[in-house]
C-alpha cells in the first residue's frame, strides 16, 4: 500500500501532473486514479467530472503508449463506477477544508481493487461491451 498524502500540494501536484500528462507512466497506479478522479468529483458536477476523467484517462494512455482497445487501456464501467462512488462519498462528507485527510479516508475506505466485483461478475466486468460502454451491475445494485 502506498504511504498516505502527506500535504494539498502533493495532491494538487499529482493531478496537474496527470492533467498535463506529464506523470511518470509508472505512477498512474490503482491510488493514483483515485486520487484524480476524487478531485474531479470535488471540482466539478458528475456529469462533467466523468467527462473529464474519461478524456483524461484516454489522452494519458495515448501518452504511455497504453492502446485503448477491447481488452486494454481505458475502461468505462470500471471509471463510472469509481466515479459515481468517490461522488457519493463526497456528499457525506460535512467538512472538506482538510483534502488531505477526505483523500486518504477515501482510498483507504475505496482503494480495494477488488471492489467494482462486490457489484459486478468477473465475466460481466472484464467483457470488451463493460470496457466500451457503462453496463449496470449485475450482483449488487448502485442506489
Amino acid at each position: 500500500m502506498d504511504r498516505p498524502y502527506e500535504s494539498v500540494d502533493e495532491i494538487e501536484s499529482l493531478v496537474a501532473r496527470f492533467v498535463d500528462c506529464t506523470l511518470p507512466c509508472a505512477e498512474w497506479t490503482h491510488r493514483a486514479h483515485l486520487t484524480v478522479g476524487l478531485w474531479h468529483a470535488r471540482e466539478f458536477p458528475p456529469d462533467e467530472a466523468l467527462a473529464r476523467m474519461r478524456a483524461g484517462i484516454l489522452r494519458y494512455n495515448t501518452t504511455c503508449q497504453v492502446p485503448n482497445t477491447p481488452t486494454r487501456g481505458y475502461h468505462e464501467t470500471i471509471t463510472r463506477l469509481y466515479m459515481i462512488v468517490l461522488s457519493r462519498h463526497l456528499t457525506t462528507i460535512s467538512d472538506l477544508s482538510d483534502w488531505t485527510t477526505v483523500t486518504n479516508d477515501a482510498i483507504e475506505r475505496y482503494g480495494a481493487r477488488e471492489l467494482p466485483f462486490d457489484y459486478y461478475s468477473r465475466d460481466r466486468l472484464m467483457s470488451a461491451e463493460a470496457r466500451s460502454a457503462w453496463v449496470a451491475p449485475d450482483l449488487r445494485s448502485l442506489e
